[in-house]
C-alpha cells in the first residue's frame, strides 16, 4: 500500500525535472522576469487593445495635427491628426503578428530541411550547406528591399513570408547539427535495431529533442523580424497604408521630429519590444545551459 505513493513521486520528479529547473532558472533572472513581464503587457496590448485605450484609431482630424501632449491626450496627435497613443496600442498587434508569422515560418523551413541534411546526410547534406552559404550572404533588410520593392501590394503576410524566407538559414544549422548529434546516442541506435523506420526515428525519437536550439534562437529572432519590418515600413517598401505599423508612423514623422518629439512614442515601445525579445533570448539560452546557471 506504502510502495505505490512512494514511487509515483519520483516518476513525476524524473519526467519533470530538466524542464522544472529551466523553469527555475528563467524565474532566477531578472532578464527573463522583466523581458517576461514586457511581452506578455504587449501580447495582452495586441489582443485586446480596449484595455490600453478607448480612442479610435481612424479617428482622426487635421484640426489637432502635431498637437502636443495635454489633457485628453498624454502623448499627443500626429501628422494626421490621429491620437499618437491610440495608434501606437494598435500597431503592437501589427508588429507581433509579423514576427510570429516570421518565426513561425522560418522555423518550420529551417527545421525540415536541417532535420534531412542533419539525419540523411551526403549529397543532400552538401547542396543544403551550399545553399545555406549563399543564403547567408544576403543580409535580412538588403534582401527584403530588394524583393518587396517588385511587390505591389504589400500586406503583413507577404512581409512576413518574405522575411521567413530570407531567414530560415540558421535554423537550419542549429537543428542539422542537433539532429548530427542525437542521431549517434543509444536511445536512437536501439530504436534503429529494433527495426523503426528513418521517418519514425526521425519524427519520434531525434527532432523532440533536436527543437532546444530553436525555442531559444526564435525568441531572440522574432525581435530581429519586428525590427526588419519596422525599418522596411519606415524606408517606404514594407506595410501600406491602412495597415497600422510602428514603421510606417516613424516615416510619416520623420520630418517633423525635432519640431515635436512626443512622435518618437512608436520608436520608443519598438525598442521596448525588441530589447524584451533579445533579453528573452538571452535569459533562456543562459537558463537551458547548465554551465552558465
Amino acid at each position: 500500500m506504502s510502495a505505490i505513493p512512494a514511487r509515483a513521486p519520483g516518476r513525476a520528479r524524473r519526467w519533470a525535472g530538466p524542464r522544472s529547473e529551466v523553469a527555475d532558472a528563467l524565474l532566477r533572472d531578472p532578464r527573463a522576469v522583466v523581458a517576461g513581464a514586457l511581452v506578455a503587457g504587449f501580447a495582452l496590448m495586441a489582443v485586446a487593445p480596449a484595455l490600453f485605450t478607448r480612442g479610435d484609431p481612424l479617428d482622426c482630424t487635421l484640426t489637432r495635427s502635431l498637437a502636443a501632449p495635454g489633457p485628453g491626450s498624454w502623448f499627443g496627435h500626429d501628422l494626421q491628426g490621429c491620437d499618437l497613443w491610440t495608434q501606437a496600442v494598435y500597431g503592437a498587434r501589427t508588429s507581433l503578428l509579423i514576427g510570429g508569422l516570421v518565426v513561425a515560418a522560418a522555423a518550420a523551413i529551417g527545421t525540415v530541411l536541417g532535420a534531412l541534411a542533419g539525419y540523411l546526410g551526403g549529397i543532400l547534406d552538401v547542396l543544403l550547406a551550399r545553399l545555406t552559404d549563399l543564403w547567408l550572404s544576403i543580409p535580412l533588410v538588403l534582401g527584403g528591399l530588394v524583393v518587396l520593392s517588385f511587390v505591389e501590394r504589400r500586406g503583413v503576410v507577404q512581409v512576413a513570408l518574405v522575411l521567413a524566407v530570407l531567414g530560415w538559414p540558421p535554423i537550419l544549422r542549429l537543428v542539422r547539427a542537433q539532429v548530427m548529434t542525437v542521431r549517434t546516442q543509444d536511445h536512437v541506435l536501439a530504436a534503429r535495431a529494433l527495426g523503426a523506420s528513418p521517418a519514425r526515428i526521425l519524427l519520434r525519437h531525434v527532432l523532440p529533442n533536436a527543437l532546444g536550439p530553436v525555442v531559444v534562437y526564435s525568441a531572440a529572432y522574432a525581435g530581429v523580424a519586428i525590427s526588419a519590418e519596422a525599418l522596411l515600413s519606415f524606408l517606404g517598401v514594407g506595410l501600406q497604408l491602412p495597415a497600422i505599423s510602428w514603421g510606417i508612423m516613424l516615416s510619416e514623422s520623420r520630418l517633423r521630429l525635432a519640431s515635436a518629439p512626443h512622435l518618437l512614442l512608436p520608436a520608443v515601445l519598438l525598442v521596448a519590444l525588441v530589447g524584451a525579445f533579445v533579453l528573452l533570448g538571452e535569459a533562456t539560452r543562459a537558463a537551458s545551459d547548465p554551465g552558465r546557471r
